[in-house]
């Protein structure tokens, strides 16, 4: 019946193996009109989202005709982490334990999840794809081909397979490496002191990667995925051009430490003298700062509640730390609760019963978490300033993982003494609302300005930020009469790796330096990540829609005490530092009238901070009405 849409026309061998729970499967013993056969992965996050929608379709009565089997190939993986696997994702059908890579070698599968649909006479009639809504780092609303779904329906109705292959994307299947005679690379000698610097602060226990990289065995079973992903430039995640700045926080492999670990792949990954290997790296405490906090806070008073499935809107937190007196903060670090769900938080500070949102535009941003992200202290006498009677406000991003999730997210501050402050630290931008990008476009640009420096600040780090329509980012320095400057390009972003980019050494922005921020924007069907190239987009706050901002962290030199108002940064100074612009018909600090100065907050600078001497006297006649 199926001789012309087959993958393979002939009957695929027998196999037996026992599934999680220890009882034996023949696949010759199977009687059903098909047999759905998908490769898993227990630590693989696509196989994590797609474990639900498996289970779906074998709950469908319109399959009942069909049985359902997992095959879990992987070396790392173990009988009781199978069983743990099935449990939370609350799979029902069986999962066949096959750490030899003996089926999944007679089915072809190269990949974590893999689908294959056999006929009732085992022949393979589709080979590939669940469908097409989770990539690597991609997350469609919907998916848009149900290749699986759509393979079944044909099967069963006793029609061709309309399409029979399609390319399967997720993890490599963990097999442990051939080893070869030549061992001059091995891991105790010459690769675990690689991924101590470079891999291990995200890949151990607790942290957000999906496996460890801590013990020889466990990275065994991934051998060949961290082969792909440094050769892809995926791992470990740096995206920063390296012929612009040099950072701190740089986790990028020279030439040389991509060719050690790959040689060591290629030679059968050998373990080596055991004497040679380095000292496990230590973290002096849970957290990832230098030292025990001063304050802990949770960020929801319950778990919040994730769903499997669906878009979860940005929830918005408040909490009161009961600050009674202004703190100096030298160092902040989010932890997410459950990694598996929490894409990033944005912590904010506002005065105590404030309307509406914090704006971080306005001096309020005090610290974010994304994927990747390591928290450092501020330099030697730099700190954020948080004042008495102030409240936080918490950004949540969530991305449902296939299972219902919830999270206890906290934050925790160290305090400095102020006696040791000589600068304080805060967040600034460069930011453009006013965009709209058409359809289909695919190198949209979009410039935005900061502020001028009033007086000589030090920049410390930047951090783009764009959605899933984000290209490329580029930060330059302008100072009057001189051509802008590039101090950091991301020509490849990735929405997935929010970095913020520390400087080494801080760099003097002198009085009159502003920053100018350049992104461009992939709208087009090209874009694997973009949700509707068919649609304009704009800015907001989801994922779908757009953003456009270059934040960036500076120093500003604290005079007699107090903080200078002359530098660019914070509230009120912030937005009169805006009004020190040089396009047509606006006005700049110097012009402008200090009787003005206490009605600038009533003035909408949503044009990008732009103002007016037009704007500037309507403001104050409603200011005297009040």
């Amino acid at each position: 019946m199926f001789s012309h849409g087959n993958v393979q026309a002939a009957p695929i061998e027998n196999f037996v193996l026992k599934d999680q729970n220890g009882k034996t499967r023949s696949l010759v013993d199977v009687k059903a009109k098909g047999i759905v056969l998908v490769v898993l992965g227990t630590e693989c996050p696509l196989a994590k989202l797609y474990a639900g929608r498996l289970q779906e379709l074998a709950d469908d009565p319109n399959f009942a005709e069909l049985t359902f089997w997992g095959i879990m190939p992987n070396d790392q993986d173990s009988a009781e982490e199978i069983r743990e696997f099935a449990k939370t994702h609350q799979i029902r059908f069986p999962l066949l334990v096959d750490s030899r890579q003996y089926a999944a070698d007679l089915l072809g599968a190269t990949r974590t999840p893999e689908a294959f649909l056999l006929t009732s006479n085992r022949e393979i009639c589709y080979q590939g794809r669940i469908d097409d809504q989770f990539g690597i780092g991609t997350i469609l609303p919907a998916a848009k081909s149900n290749d699986l779904r759509n393979a079944i329906q044909d099967l069963l109705a006793g029609k061709e397979i309309r399409v029979p292959k399609t390319e399967p994307v997720g993890c490599l299947i963990g097999r442990s490496p051939r080893s070869k005679p030549e061992r001059k690379v091995t891991y105790t000698e010459h690769v675990a002191a690689i991924f101590q610097q470079h891999c291990v602060d995200c890949h151990r226990e607790g942290q957000a990667a999906p496996f460890s990289m801590t013990d020889f065995q466990e990275v065994l079973g991934w051998t060949a995925m961290i082969d792909e992903v440094i050769r892809e430039d995926r791992m470990p995640p740096w995206h920063a051009d390296s012929r612009y700045g040099h950072f701190e926080n740089d986790v990028s492999l020279s030439k040389e430490e991509k060719q050690i670990v790959a040689d060591w792949i290629a030679n059968g990954a050998p373990y080596g003298d055991p004497s040679l290997l380095p000292k496990p790296k230590e973290y002096s405490t849970s957290w990832l700062l230098p030292r025990e906090p001063d304050l802990v806070l949770n960020i929801t008073k319950t778990p919040y509640q994730v769903p499997a499935h669906g878009e979860v809107k940005y929830q918005y937190f408040i909490v009161d730390p009961q600050l009674t007196e202004d703190k100096w903060i030298a160092g902040a670090e989010i932890r997410p609760g459950n990694f598996r769900v929490v894409h990033h938080i944005l912590v904010f500070s506002r005065e105590k019963g404030t309307k509406g949102r914090a704006n971080a535009e306005e001096g309020g941003f005090l610290a974010a978490y994304v994927p990747g992200m390591i928290p450092q202290p501020y330099p030697k006498g730099m700190a954020k300033q948080l004042p008495a009677n102030s409240e936080l406000v918490f950004q949540m991003h969530y991305t449902p993982i296939g299972s219902p999730q919830e999270d206890t997210s906290q934050i925790a501050l160290l305090f400095a003494d102020p006696e040791t402050i000589t600068h304080r630290v805060m967040t600034t931008s460069a930011t453009n609302r006013q965009f709209e990008i058409p359809p289909q476009a695919d190198n949209h640009e979009v410039t935005a300005r900061s502020p001028r420096a009033q007086a000589d600040v030090q920049l410390l780090t930047m951090m783009p930020h764009m959605h899933l329509r984000g290209k490329s980012f580029k930060y330059q320095v302008e100072l009057p009469g001189k051509e802008p400057e590039t101090i950091l390009s991301i020509p490849r972003y990735d929405f997935n790796w929010q970095t913020s980019y520390r400087l080494i050494e801080p760099m003097l922005l002198p009085a009159g330096a502003r920053m100018y921020c350049t992104a461009h924007f992939d709208n087009s069907s090209g874009n694997a990540y973009n949700p509707d190239p068919s649609q304009s987009v704009k800015w907001g706050d989801q994922t779908w829609e757009e953003m456009m901002i270059g934040y960036f962290d500076i120093a500003i030199p604290i005079q007699s005490g107090s903080q200078s108002s002359k530098a660019l940064g914070g509230r009120p100074e912030q937005i009169l530092a805006r009004l020190d612009a040089d396009e047509d018909g606006q006005i700049s600090k110097a012009e402008t009238p200090p009787k003005y100065w206490p009605i600038f907050l009533l003035i909408d600078t949503d044009r990008n901070g732009m103002v007016t001497l037009e704007e500037l006297k309507s403001a104050n006649r409603k200011f005297n009405n009040q």
